[in-house]
């Protein structure tokens, strides 16, 4: 029997701008010199901030003695990058992943029991406010033992969140979405994703349209010379499904795999980000029409990008470069709904761009700050940024 008291309580840059929109002359954008570190020095799984508060969420864990884990829950201070509150802690095989801010201020927060070597069950929390510190209660979506999820949308201030996961049943890796407004623990019908395109090996992306209630999922399969990727629209009420294929990629290489999508839901435009032609594309949901860029100055697969993210207040979207096109190092290009370039923001060097849990930008519009990971190489560490 899993033990669930740790519900409530711990068991054991270089660029620079000058953009003036009513404030005078901006300070220097790109990689800032706050750092969150892990409570315990432990590779971080997985963050978020709190668009509308002060406060950050991150789980770590840390190889120990006697084959067991130090895995923690930590909340940090956005301004000053301080661990304020160490959530959870345990000592044991299980570990925790942090899966979002969602909603209004509600931290999210798996844990994997594992029993031997394997996950036998996983138990989801809420930190919900997240500035309370502490988690709060339990979130149950209607998922099988046996079923992962791979993705949370992450579009903070609409109350439901699009979830996306897959059956890992040994015989196939079928993928399904559904919506839940987490902070209330309510849900709407599971809604399977039939063509293979979308499955988990191809590694898709989800993202939310709140002002339509569409899951958007792009996938591609990821073969050099292969098929352009596709994009699917689920109706989250109806479960209805429609899909439409993306931009091909230039010959020979074609884009090979969708590694980043966000959702301008205001506007209706989807951006992604595909591996092998280093391009950035731009999607009118309507229509179902688009447009790709590259990006600035890249002449390589390794300068590909990954995360995207969108900032609603300020309508830009930011897509992480690992392997920087525009300084040394990493970068984040930020762009426009009609894709042009606003800014490279420069000067860092993100930390787990092969790990299981790859780049993540995590944005606060409201005072035009972020942060991302990196940049010590144990992924131990967060940085802040400002554009």
């Amino acid at each position: 029997m899993v033990c669930l008291s740790w519900l409530g309580q711990p068991i054991q840059s270089e660029s620079q701008s000058s953009n003036s929109q009513g404030e005078g002359m901006r300070t220097p954008v790109g990689a800032g010199s706050t750092l969150v570190h892990s409570k315990f020095g432990g590779q971080i799984f997985g963050f978020d901030i709190d668009q509308n508060g002060t406060e950050g969420v991150l789980t770590e864990a840390k190889d120990i003695a006697g084959g067991q884990v130090l895995a923690a829950v930590e909340t940090f201070d956005q301004a000053s990058g301080k661990i304020l509150n160490v959530v959870s802690k345990i000592a044991s095989k299980d570990d925790f992943l942090t899966l979002g801010v969602v909603g209004s201020s509600v931290g999210l927060v798996e844990r994997e029991h594992v029993q031997n070597i394997f996950v036998s069950k996983r138990i989801y929390a809420e930190l919900n406010p997240l500035d309370l510190n502490k988690v709060t209660s339990r979130w149950t979506p209607p998922l099988a033992a046996d079923d992962i999820i791979i993705g949370v949308s992450r579009n903070q201030g609409s109350p439901n969140t699009a979830v996306m996961a897959f059956h890992n049943d040994a015989k196939t890796f079928t993928s399904f979405v559904f919506t839940s407004n987490i902070g209330a623990n309510t849900f709407e019908p599971l809604v399977k994703l039939a063509d293979t395109v979308f499955g988990f090996d191809n590694g898709p992306q989800v993202a939310y349209d709140s002002l339509t209630n569409q899951i958007v999922v792009a996938a591609s399969d990821g073969a050099v010379g292969g098929p352009p990727p596709k994009l699917a629209l689920v109706d989250a009420t109806t479960g209805t499904v429609s899909e439409f294929t993306g931009i091909p990629g230039p010959p020979p290489f074609r884009q090979g795999s969708i590694n980043g999508l966000a959702v301008d839901s205001e506007d209706g435009i989807a951006c992604t980000t595909t591996e092998l032609d280093f391009r950035v594309e731009f999607y009118d949901l309507k229509t179902k029409q688009g447009f790709a860029v590259v990006l600035p100055s890249a002449n390589g697969q390794l300068q590909s990008g990954s995360d995207v993210e969108y900032d609603p207040l300020n309508k830009l979207f930011f897509v992480a470069q690992s392997t920087s096109s525009t300084a040394a190092g990493s970068s984040i290009q930020v762009y426009d709904t009609k894709g042009n370039l606003v800014e490279s923001l420069n000067g860092f060097s993100f930390s787990n761009a092969s790990n299981v849990i790859g780049t993540h930008i995590a944005l606060n519009p409201a005072n035009r700050t972020g942060y991302v990971d990196g940049p010590d190489s144990g992924v131990t560490e967060l940085q802040s940024f400002t554009y």
